[in-house]
């Protein structure tokens, strides 16, 4: 009988586990094939099955990371992707790195992100795979910066969160204003109620495809939404947006078509007035449209006189992804061959939705690429001398953290128009998941002028105090250990690279008698130390002196105040004399940087020139210690993170004084 019964156990296990295994291979095979047609909300859906299954599979944990990033999951894909760092460490997965920036940077912790994308540039990389990703964290590390500094900065104006009756928890984007009314587009849920199967399956398939819209606005406020008729907006195509030329003569609209669960493919059709009613509309020909390729989001200007038709496209001759294009019209109402826009606006990520202001002479348009806040920023560039001028970020005002897209003006240019997916646009299921439009009300003088944050001295100085608190760490007892001298004439630089020799020494001590993961996170614990905080104080301190010396080459008066600490292992009165010589080493790399450039400045007494000034504060053991005191226990005391985290020096203030004063 116990027989018996052990053989229906372990026939229930066996069962059991094949069941399991199958359902797994069953659960993969889905999540790849959503994958393959870029349905990430179903991907995330069976990659949280899989993961729950099997929480240790890293595999499937970057995985389910990836797809919650791509469907708006951002909170769990940052909780993924964290939990993968701590774990591979950039081995397997390296822009697990990047992705963490991206995420921190969407959620405005600047300089948090700044840490990670750093994080992923210093990575060595055998193969050209990961250039691009390479050249995006660079740029982002600055972007990074300049988002602090743009933040400092005035407001203005309040963004107005339209209301629901124009926004939804879906998607509204491509707003502008034309005749008293707003015309945008929407993938929305009609008013009203099918009454039977018929009218049931012809809701559905309305409710599939985007439509225009138009609400009329009468004492600043919008009156109840309707779609256009089916001369614009069509059953079988997604109807993007729209536009008219200057005497309101032609319309042009984007109809798409879906490539898969996330991409689609648009072309450009346009309908005439004859008659004060508008036509059916025809498809564009060449050169507009091209075969194979997105054309999509028009705009009219007028450009020396001409009517210029302005569109994003990813045809060939571009720099990558989706570029803004441009072409004259004729006399004859055809187009001539688009022009891009150039390489200071388009880059190897996508710039859409490209608005010109003919009375301005300038283009609006959103990136990814170019330095802003987070997610698409809206940015805008003269039209001079027949070129685009470098773009500007259009201010903090307009742009935030997420994505800011279809910038628009009133004719006055009083009113401008945007879609974001910012912090309180409405939304169904994901926070941060869809588009609605924002309103801003501008007089000339509200709107905030990037121009005057983007004074090169006043970044320069801004960004050489982001730096701040700036730390520098060091190896027990250094430098010139066992001695109560207060100076050094060690560089601070030179007890680095001895600091640099010991690293295997404290992966080694701190992950004495530990095996498996335990082993591999005390392992990383001490490579991240020595990458994150040791080899980033000095890339820090030599970008602050590089910053530095353009300060203060433009005859500015800085005033440097250093503070010391030490771990817990001596007295206070050496600790104190130790902190001292720690802060004598970083004075001895200032005096001894790029051959003695700083040596003129130190405490300079001629008036009208640039002048360092250093303050020494608060040195000694941390209010709080982590680390062992006990000298026996040199895991905890001496190579521990906590340990080594305590023995270090701070820069902890940059200050100006104003000339003239």
């Amino acid at each position: 009988m116990k027989r018996k019964i052990l053989y229906l156990t372990l026939l229930y296990l066996t069962s059991t586990c094949v069941c399991k295994a199958q359902s797994n291979a069953m659960l993969r095979s889905q999540a790849l094939e959503a994958v393959k047609i870029k349905d990430w909300y179903s991907a995330s859906q069976y990659y949280n099955r899989l993961y729950y299954g099997d929480s240790l599979n890293l595999k499937v944990q970057y995985a389910f990371a990836e797809v919650s990033r791509l469907s708006y999951d951002l909170s769990m894909a940052l909780y993924l992707y964290y939990k993968t760092a701590a774990i591979d460490n950039g081995r397997r997965y390296p822009l697990t790195f990047y992705w963490i920036g991206q995420l921190l940077k969407n959620k405005g912790q600047y300089k948090e992100a700044k840490k990670w994308f750093t994080k992923f540039y210093k990575l060595k990389f055998r193969k050209d795979k990961y250039h691009y990703y390479k050249i995006k964290s660079k740029l982002e590390m600055e972007a990074c910066d300049l988002a602090q500094i743009y933040l400092a900065s005035p407001s203005t104006p309040v963004p107005e969160h339209l209301d629901a009756t124009v926004n939804s928890k879906l998607s509204e984007y491509g707003a502008f204003e034309k005749d008293s009314s707003l015309y945008f587009s929407s993938i929305r849920l009609p008013d009203i109620k099918p009454k039977t199967a018929e009218e049931e399956k012809a809701l559905a398939n309305e409710m599939a495809y985007s439509k225009i819209y138009r609400s009329e606005i009468r004492n600043h406020k919008f009156k109840k939404i309707k779609a256009l008729d089916t001369l614009i907006n069509s059953k079988v195509y997604h109807s993007a947006n729209t536009c008219f030329n200057e005497d309101q003569t032609q319309m042009i609209l984007s109809r798409c078509i879906s490539l898969n669960a996330s991409d689609y493919r648009c072309e450009l059709y346009s309908s005439e007035l004859v008659n004060k009613k508008w036509k059916q509309s025809v498809k564009m020909d060449a050169p507009v449209n091209q075969p194979s390729v997105s054309t999509t989001q028009p705009n009219f200007g007028i450009i020396n006189g001409k009517t210029v038709l302005f569109f994003a496209s990813d045809r060939p001759g571009g720099e990558g992804g989706l570029d803004i294009w441009y072409a004259y019209k004729k006399e004859d109402g055809t187009y001539e061959n688009p022009i891009n826009a150039g390489k200071k606006i388009n880059t190897p990520d996508d710039e859409i939705s490209p608005w010109f202001v003919s009375g301005e002479n300038t283009l609006y348009f959103s990136s990814t690429w170019h330095m802003g806040l987070g997610g698409f920023d809206i940015f805008k560039s003269r039209f001079v001398n027949n070129e685009f001028t470098e773009p500007q970020n259009a201010g903090v005002a307009i742009n935030s953290s997420h994505n800011d897209v279809y910038y628009s003006q009133s004719r006055d240019g009083k009113r401008i128009y945007l879609s974001s997916n910012r912090k309180g646009s409405f939304f169904e299921n994901k926070l941060n998941c869809c588009n609605d439009i924002y309103r801003f009300t501008i007089n000339s003088d509200t709107l905030a002028s990037p121009a005057k944050v983007m004074d090169t001295m006043h970044i320069l100085k801004e960004q050489l105090k982001l730096l701040v608190p700036l730390t520098l760490y060091f190896h027990n007892d250094e430098p010139d250990p066992k001695r109560m001298d207060t100076t050094t004439v060690k560089n601070y630089e030179a007890t680095y690279n001895d600091y640099k020799l010991l690293a295997p020494q404290y992966i080694a001590e701190f992950s004495k008698d530990l095996k498996g993961t335990a082993k591999a996170l005390a392992t990383n614990r001490i490579e991240n130390f020595f990458t994150d905080s040791v080899d980033a104080g000095l890339d820090d301190l030599k970008r602050f002196s590089e910053m530095l010396e353009k300060v203060l080459n433009n005859n500015e008066t800085v005033k440097i105040t250093l503070k010391g600490y030490c771990s817990p292992l001596a007295s206070s009165e050496y600790n104190i004399n130790l902190a001292k010589r720690r802060i004598s080493s970083l004075y001895m790399f200032f005096k001894q940087y790029n051959n003695g450039v700083f040596y003129k400045y130190i405490n300079n007494h001629k008036e009208g020139e640039g002048k360092i000034i250093f303050e020494f504060v608060g040195v000694g053991e941390l209010p709080a210690s982590k680390a062992s005191d006990n000298l026996k226990d040199k895991k905890n005391s001496i190579y521990s993170p906590y340990a080594a985290s305590e023995r270090k020096i701070q820069i902890i203030a940059v200050s100006y004084e104003t000339k003239g004063t």
